[in-house]
């Protein structure tokens, strides 16, 4: 009896299917075969990718180059940037109060000098809240009255003596290697001026921006002497020829 139930068992799952067993069984098998074709597949795609990727390196290997050839030309370009046309040199910053009805109003004073050690020297007196305004404000004002020197063979070109306010100063020209020789803020603005051999002598008040003034006053009044001994030399070879 038992028997005869498992066979009718097996026969409705056979109805129910509507395959015999063997059927199911190599059913089974093609799947399994797709399954493994399709790793197969999706592993060659991966290899290929890779394949690409490597590919893909020496394209870049390529554009490294440029791209350092232009982080060269940036850093030239950044490195040839014109410099600061003047020296500046701060000669004296002070802490100055104005007496208000609220209170009093604090601010600071600068006094700079700029040159190009070429002949051009200026200084320049500002105020401002803080010390980086004050300096800033200093030296464009220093732009806009620059002097012009007069420098012969490295010195000045006759003896000078200025006043200005208290201040007094006397400048002469020196011989060759003797140096700039001078004391306080006038020495600032002799080095920055591009002379390298002159004697000076402060004989006035000790006031750094007065004394600064004054050398700024002489210096704008030095004159040229160049074109007097072409005119001297010019005169004595007439006179020879005669």
């Amino acid at each position: 009896m038992k028997n005869m139930s498992e066979e009718k068992k097996s026969d409705s799952t056979e109805a129910t299917n509507g395959k015999p067993a063997n059927a199911n069984i190599a059913v089974d098998k093609e799947k399994q075969i797709n399954k493994t074709e399709q790793i197969n597949n999706s592993s060659q795609k991966v290899v290929s990718g890779s394949d690409k990727k490597i590919s893909a390196q020496p394209t870049q290997k390529s554009a490294q180059p440029k791209f350092q050839a232009k982080r060269k030309m940036f850093k030239r370009s950044r490195g040839n940037k014109e410099k600061e046309e003047f020296e500046q040199r701060i000669i004296d910053i002070a802490r100055v109060t104005r007496v208000m009805a609220g209170g009093k109003r604090m601010r600071f004073r600068a006094c700079v000098a700029i040159g190009d050690k070429k002949g051009r020297v200026a200084v320049g007196l500002a105020k401002g809240k803080d010390v980086t305004i004050a300096v800033t404000k200093a030296v464009s004002k220093a732009k806009k009255n620059i002097v012009m020197v007069p420098i012969v063979n490295n010195t000045i070109p006759h003896e000078i003596y200025q006043k200005f306010g208290a201040a007094k100063v006397l400048f002469k020209p020196a011989r060759k290697g003797r140096g700039i020789i001078a004391g306080g803020a006038v020495r600032i603005v002799l080095e920055l001026s591009g002379i390298k051999d002159v004697t000076s002598k402060i004989l006035g008040t000790n006031n750094k921006v007065n004394n600064v003034k004054c050398a700024i006053e002489a210096l704008g009044n030095l004159k040229k002497a160049e074109a007097k001994k072409k005119d001297e030399k010019k005169s004595s070879d007439n006179k020879n020829k005669e």
